[in-house]
């Protein structure tokens, strides 16, 4: 009796079961034309849903943070589920042509089941999706420094800060890509490209790479691109040994793919970013070109968004510079000798370079022959000229000092 009882409730279950699956089979079919209508709806949904979100991003990124990784995720997978809701409902029109007897079956019936289960299953998928994203409470997070190689630098020059400031407050502004800095020779302007380069370590900013080059008076493309080459992975003999055609391509193909910043330093005439291969910094990619250059012309020529000249010290800022490369024991050595430095320092017109390299220069003159010597050589030289800050330096070196 037990058997027979068991046999019985096995067999209603398999009945059970194979009605189920019928209605469910059935459901596919009769369901199909509301299932698209809904399928049409959920996709307008979710396209907008996917749209606001990624406005979101881009403000975000925009703000130097860096978007998360499970919203770049959703984005993706609701692109691909884009892709193929638009597929099905395309397929949408010619799948219920071939609906009968009220909609209720198919003169296709096992192709119309299928592609009424991918229906479904898609519209439930995408339902799914969309709440995922109404759990999303932000966007992006902090973003980490940029990857930026380090550059030696003196303690900073505390002038120059406030053009560092205008620099950087353009590098945040999402409107400009080139910045041109300009001055005359020994200003600062390697030294203000320096600062900015090491900021990038230190600050939250979004971006992928810093590159830095030095571009100098006799440069060649290829040197360009050696230098860039080995920040973005490209350092093998091999790569070095290519046409410059075929480098540009290369740094092309990895720097179009990234938000990079590129600091070209000493900018003698203008460059062609193209032939170097540096796609063009535009308010779209995000990137951004620093250089500096004597010219404001190159400025122009670069097509700089925003100019920015690098300019001279005052006299109270020269000589607070000079004095401390000179140091106090060697100007309290004798009571004649600070008014003596006054005037070296301003014999060097208030350019950086002359007050570093000519204050450690003096930093061990205690004479006051060897200092009235440095200003008339000082008096004779023209600067800006660099070979005339070596020549007076030479000249005071080998002054016969008598103590």
């Amino acid at each position: 009796m037990g058997n027979c009882v068991s046999v019985q409730f096995s067999f209603e279950n398999i009945l059970i079961r194979c009605w189920d699956s019928t209605v469910g089979q059935s459901n596919y079919v009769s369901n199909l034309k509301e299932t698209l209508s809904a399928l049409s709806t959920a996709l307008d949904k979710l396209r907008a849903q996917r749209s606001d979100l990624q406005d979101e991003v881009l403000a975000a990124e925009r703000r130097g943070l860096k978007p998360l990784e499970r919203v770049q995720l959703w984005l993706s997978t609701a692109q691909t589920m884009i892709t193929e809701a638009e597929n099905l409902t395309a397929q949408g029109p010619q799948e219920t042509d071939s609906l009968c007897l009220g909609g209720c079956a198919s003169k296709t019936c096992l192709s119309t089941y299928k592609f009424g289960k991918q229906v479904a299953e898609m519209l439930q998928d995408i339902n799914n999706h969309m709440r995922e994203a109404e759990a999303f409470n932000m966007v992006a997070g902090t973003q980490p420094p940029a990857s930026v190689v380090i550059r030696p630098e003196e303690r900073p020059i505390v002038a120059l800060q406030s053009t560092i400031d205008k620099v950087w407050s353009c590098i945040v502004d999402s409107d400009v890509g080139i910045i041109g800095n300009y001055g005359i020779g020994g200003v600062g302007k390697t030294t203000l490209l320096t600062q900015i380069n090491n900021k990038f370590s230190t600050t939250q900013n979004g971006f992928d790479d810093v590159i830095w080059a030095t571009v100098s008076k006799d440069y060649s493309v290829g040197k360009i691109q050696d230098e860039i080459g080995r920040k973005i992975g490209f350092s093998d003999e091999s790569w070095r040994s290519k046409s410059v055609d075929l480098k540009a391509v290369d740094i092309y193909g990895v720097l179009l793919n990234k938000r990079f910043v590129v600091l070209l330093d000493d900018l003698w005439n203008s460059v062609e970013l193209k032939d170097v291969g540096i796609p063009k910094p535009s308010q779209e990619n995000g990137s951004k070109l620093i250089f500096t250059t004597r010219s404001f012309d190159v400025c122009g020529e670069m097509e700089a968004r925003k100019k920015i000249e690098v300019e001279c010290l005052t006299p109270e800022e020269a000589w607070n510079l000079f004095r401390d490369k000179v140091g106090d024991e060697t100007l309290n050595s004798h009571p004649d000798i600070p008014k003596l430095a006054q005037q070296v320092a301003k014999e060097c017109d208030g350019l950086p370079l002359a007050l570093i390299t000519i204050g450690r220069t003096m930093a061990s003159k205690t004479t006051l022959e060897v200092w009235k010597f440095a200003i008339k050589k000082l008096e004779q030289s023209e600067f800006p000229k660099m070979q005339e800050i070596v020549v007076c330096i030479l000249k005071i070196t080998i002054f016969p000092e008598r103590s």
